[in-house]
């Protein structure tokens, strides 16, 4: 591809950073899904979102709300969460405040699976990005990314 004028060209070294960054985040995300389907029979993704419902004051939240926090297509989380609720983990219904918006509400069997699934998500984060990272790696990191997360919202495609 010919160079445009002005471009900005990744260096070698930031090509290098970005290429184990992608790397690693597929190696990291895979193996955690794979620890929570050995153990608990729970993709990442559903894991994911029984935690961001556990998270709020009443364990629910509208699916538009929770598609957004999760960077997740309507339909994707629509999906997974049909799959949930047959499982006993979620249910869904109709926002009783306008009738309009359909919320997601963690179920007690969502609860007590997600207090179990924690220990081994936690415990794959820890042993395969936390415990091989310095703590100033690991800091660095997060700052990384706060960073990128605060460029993306200023600059969306």
């Amino acid at each position: 591809m010919p160079p445009k004028t002005g471009f900005r060209w990744l260096s070698q070294h930031e090509q290098l950073s970005w290429r184990a960054y992608l790397r690693g985040t597929l190696a990291l995300t895979t193996q955690l899904d794979k620890d929570l389907q050995k153990h608990h029979d729970l993709s990442l993704s559903e894991y994911e979102i029984l935690a961001h419902l556990s998270e709020t004051p009443e364990h629910r939240l509208r699916m538009s709300e929770l598609a957004t926090y999760l960077h997740y297509s309507r339909s994707r989380l629509s999906h997974t969460v049909s799959r949930m609720e047959k499982a006993g983990l979620v249910v869904r219904y109709s926002c009783p405040e306008d009738g309009r918006g359909i919320l997601a509400e963690l179920t007690k069997a969502g609860r007590s699976l997600l207090e179990i699934a924690a220990h081994t998500h936690v415990e794959g984060v820890r042993r395969y990005l936390v415990d091989p990272s310095t703590q100033q790696d690991f800091a660095a990191l997060g700052r990384v990314f706060d960073a990128a997360a605060k460029a993306t919202k200023e600059h969306p495609l």
